[in-house]
């Protein structure tokens, strides 16, 4: 089954973190996606762009409405995820657990829903 696993945290934690620290969490970030594509886990993953550059589109009455920046003002920020496939929500949960920013921020498990 294939889950979506969300990495949300709070972005300007990035700013304020030492290099050296930084440069560990990439790391981290490195060791694991090698680890969950050798499991068979991994199937994309993707870091996003901070949420300055993002923008809302919405359609209203024939018209289509833009907003620079994200839908909501959070805490925590979606900044990138890991599509993996999973024996059941158990094993998704277990490679979830062990994304660096579960340690600092949150991670959203949902199933991709199947159609047809």
């Amino acid at each position: 089954m294939k889950y979506l696993c969300l990495i949300y945290e709070d972005e300007t934690i990035w700013q304020k973190m030492p290099k050296s620290e930084s440069d560990r969490l990439m790391g981290d970030y490195g060791a694991l996606s090698d680890d969950i594509k050798k499991s068979g886990h991994m199937l994309a993953g993707e870091a996003l762009q901070p949420t300055a550059s993002a923008t809302t589109v919405r359609v209203r009455n024939g018209t289509t409405l833009t907003t620079d920046g994200p839908f909501a003002e959070t805490k925590e920020q979606l900044g990138g995820f890991y599509l993996i496939e999973a024996k059941d929500l158990n094993d998704a949960i277990q490679v979830a657990a062990r994304i660096p920013s579960a340690k600092h921020g949150s991670i959203e498990v949902r199933p991709i829903m199947t159609f047809g």
